[in-house]
């Protein structure tokens, strides 16, 4: 076991003395090529986080008040959380990529008392005067504010003694906000004690060498890695266009700062495996890769293995925003399990840690859109039977932020023999476990296909599809009413594929589903140009706005009745 155990303030103390001198943050200058950085020490870091901690204190944003942070990832976004964190308030995350209208909807359900923001999200906050009308307390990213308040350039020259308050385990540190790709958008709420068994998990499952640098694609991410002492490069990615990242610009930070870990989604591993393929470029440096935020790529995946050393490692980790993460899985045995993901077992997502070494507990419940209030010993499924991922642990969040309807939905209460009570959350993913320990993750509950024969399940069909070599990608969707839907397989040519081939492919297309049990079922395919996905990984594909788009064009109308 890892000796990360500490609340995120100790840690922090902890690494802010043992690397006082050396980088803890690189990030780009505003340089038109983008290719100057300036590096911040720990000590650098620490002085700012002393001084908004102080700053926080004197202007009324202290213990408890809930701080709407909207500023970009740059060095000033890790010192202002810190800073946050010590004091004692509870910063509220939301990706901005949701667009505006969803984003207010988080906001107006939090009652923030604070709003630390860049110029453009200060403007929102004055346009939606209503959705923020509980906020007393507003500050700006920058050396100037137009709308009056304080600017964090003020603030960063505060003196005085370092701030110092006392906190419980059980004190409410974050409020992060889920992307809504699946559902609406809710605020996850991170104790001070669980985000420091967050932080315990992704050290026991991903054991780094002290010192390590991370490339950091992914903000939180980045507080996780300051936490273990990495230096942190802020790589070239925007966090709301993922897939649009420069993949010859990764490489080059990657080599230029001799990165040893890389933590990413597949929507930016697969064109940076594209590009390693392509090029022959290595990146020697590499220790630990990790993809994460949706099923691994495992075509990209190998083409990043083989531009890495013999002793690195690439990991697939799974969890949720609710229980980050649960379960790690490795290359070498990833690797012997592609078969079986395109003969329609899912996609293998890893196992947890060993219970014997963690209070982490991962079970396959039975499938049911109804609310479970408690726990019974009649809710787990037989050995290898699909059903819903339930989990328990430090590092899973107990509820959901004034949200008390979602927490009926996710939350089961199981009563222990002693009298005290362990709470589970269904994390809303299907899933069989093998008999050694592996989760083969088939797809949503939510999105699972309700045919009048049974359920078919998105993940589990569509790998066998994507196996075609002409298809990049596959979504399998449900067309008319609950319960008797027609199931429809969308797919994506790869790229130079013409599409006047479309009729070919789909006939040998529909050999493949006669060829298998699980697709048996499916016999109408239809090509779509672009699928929709989700905003943080760009990978979670929009399966419910391409059900409508699949229904438009198979003549049913809105309510799933043909026209």
């Amino acid at each position: 076991m890892s000796a990360v155990l500490d609340d995120p303030d100790v840690q922090l103390a902890r690494q802010l003395e043992k690397y006082a001198e050396l980088p803890a943050v690189s990030h780009r200058t505003g340089a038109a090529d983008g290719a100057d950085f300036e590096a911040l020490t720990f000590r650098e870091l620490g002085e700012r986080i002393d001084a908004y901690a102080r700053a926080f204190t004197d202007i009324g944003i202290g213990k408890g008040v809930k701080t709407i942070v909207m500023v970009r990832p740059e060095p000033d976004l890790f010192a202002v959380i810190f800073a946050l964190f010590r004091v004692g308030a509870v910063p509220v995350v939301v990706d901005p990529g949701m667009g505006v209208q969803r984003m207010l909807h988080c906001f107006r359900s939090v009652g923030a008392e604070a709003f630390i923001g860049i110029p453009l999200a200060h403007l929102i906050r004055i346009a939606a005067r209503r959705t923020f009308r509980t906020v007393r307390v507003h500050v700006t990213a920058g050396r100037r504010s137009y709308w009056g308040g304080y600017t964090l350039g003020q603030l960063a020259k505060r003196n005085g003694e370092p701030v110092t308050v006392a906190h419980a385990p059980g004190d409410l540190l974050m409020i992060a906000f889920t992307t809504g790709s699946t559902g609406p958008a809710k605020g996850v709420e991170f104790t001070r004690a669980g985000f420091a068994a967050s932080l315990r998990v992704v050290a026991d499952l991903h054991g780094r060498a002290d010192g390590f640098v991370s490339l950091a694609t992914v903000p939180l991410f980045g507080l996780f890695d300051l936490l273990q002492g990495a230096h942190v490069v802020l790589g070239p990615v925007d966090p709301v266009r993922v897939s649009q990242a420069d993949p010859a610009l990764l490489a080059e930070v990657a080599r230029r700062f001799q990165v040893t870990d890389l933590t990413a989604s597949p929507a930016l591993l697969a064109p940076l495996g594209a590009y390693l393929r392509r090029t022959g470029i290595e990146l020697s440096s590499l220790t630990t890769v990790i993809s994460m935020g949706a099923p691994a790529n495992l075509d990209s995946l190998a083409d990043v293995r083989r531009a890495l050393g013999p002793q690195a490692q690439v990991f697939t980790t799974y969890g949720a925003t609710e229980a980050l993460p649960l379960t790690t899985l490795e290359w070498s045995e990833l690797e012997g399990l592609q078969d079986r993901t395109r003969d329609g077992a899912g996609t293998c997502v890893g196992r947890p840690l060993p219970e014997s070494e963690s209070d982490t507990r991962v079970r396959i419940i039975r499938i049911t859109d109804a609310e479970i209030p408690f726990w019974t010993e009649d809710l787990e499924v037989e050995p290898g039977e699909i059903g819903e991922i339930a989990a328990t642990g430090a590092q899973v969040s107990a509820a959901y932020h004034r949200n008390p309807a979602a927490d009926a939905r996710a939350k089961i209460e199981e009563r222990l023999p002693d009298g005290t009570v362990r709470r589970w959350h269904r994390i809303g993913d299907l899933a069989r476990q093998d008999d050694q320990g592996r989760l083969w993750f088939c797809g949503r509950i939510s999105q699972r296909v309700r045919t009048s024969a049974g359920d078919l399940f998105t993940v589990q069909c569509e790998q066998i599809f994507t196996a075609h070599p002409d298809v990049h990608r596959s979504a399998l969707v449900g067309v008319g009413r609950a319960d008797a839907q027609v199931p429809v397989l969308c797919y994506e040519l790869r790229a130079g594929v013409d599409p006047a081939e479309s009729p070919r492919i789909e006939r040998e297309l529909l050999r493949l589903a006669e060829s298998r049990a699980v697709t048996a079922p499916i016999r109408t395919f239809l090509r779509h140009s672009g699928f929709p996905v989700d905003i943080r990984h760009n990978a979670k594909i929009g399966r419910e706005e391409l059900a409508g788009w699949a229904g438009a064009r198979l003549g049913y109308d809105s309510e799933g009745t043909p026209r």
